[in-house]
């Protein structure tokens, strides 16, 4: 796992759309695992910037999503897939033919699931798996106590993402309790891992995650076993890292050709 601390947000969205547009370029049918919330909006818009500044194309990319509520419409100002949308599906030249989020109004959930983890299979699995962080460990959909194989599959929200997630609805009680939602098995099946956090509030979870034991109650803590992890923090929720020194000398001091 490398973990690299920059001084802002900024810098960190700038980095982190730097190593996904590099791959695209080397790799332009990338298959991309994609994530919501407020942690990547930063990153999508740096990568909107590149594709119109710079050219970059995504018109081979092919990009699954984490996560979707389960009852919302793809329309409803909510839901993941309108989220994308509005954030980076609309804003680039990637075929809309080859994004997936998960059908939330899907009549068979489950086998909507089991359609769902067949389809990253079919196109090779992802190539990059980008993800944020929950004030409790959660990675996608994934709550404290989930299986560290689990595969794409229903979960009930915890009360704490509820709550977090109210933010974005008018009251809470218009949070859904329900989810599709990769599991940790299928987040841990993609090649690499970028994980983004960011303010003091992730601080605590941050270093429970790279510094802490290895543990379901902390589903982000199992990336420590994955082979190709990069975490990009700003200073805020890098704060209570016990190795923070460490990790600033190894980016300052890392080989061209790495």
């Amino acid at each position: 796992m490398e973990v690299i601390i920059l001084p802002s947000i900024e810098d960190c969205a700038k980095l982190g759309a730097r190593y996904i547009s590099d791959l695209v370029i080397s790799k332009s049918n990338a298959v991309l695992g994609l994530a919501t919330g407020s942690t990547p909006i930063p990153v999508y818009a740096e990568l909107v910037r590149l594709h119109n500044e710079d050219g970059i194309s995504f018109s081979n990319v092919t990009s699954y999503n984490l996560d979707e509520y389960i009852g919302l419409p793809s329309d409803h100002q909510c839901s993941y897939r309108y989220f994308m949308d509005e954030n980076f599906f609309n804003l680039v030249d990637i075929d809309q033919g080859f994004t997936h989020v998960p059908n939330g109004m899907a009549d068979d959930i489950p086998d909507e699931c089991y359609k769902y983890e067949n389809l990253i299979k079919q196109s090779g699995g992802i190539d990059l798996q980008i993800l944020g962080i929950g004030s409790d460990g959660h990675i996608g959909f994934n709550e404290p106590g989930s299986s560290l194989g689990s595969r794409t599959r229903i979960k009930t929200l915890a009360r704490e993402t509820i709550k977090d997630n109210a933010r974005f609805f008018d009251d809470e009680e218009q949070v859904p309790r329900h989810c599709i939602t990769m599991g940790v098995g299928t987040i841990l099946d993609a090649r690499s891992v970028l994980l983004f956090a960011f303010g003091e509030g992730k601080a605590d979870i941050v270093a429970k995650s790279i510094e802490g034991p290895i543990t379901a109650m902390i589903p982000a803590s199992v990336l420590q076993m994955h082979q190709n992890v990069t975490v990009i923090l700003d200073e805020k929720a890098a704060s209570k890292l016990s190795r923070i020194d460490y990790y600033r000398d190894v980016f300052a001091n890392k080989p061209e050709s790495f």
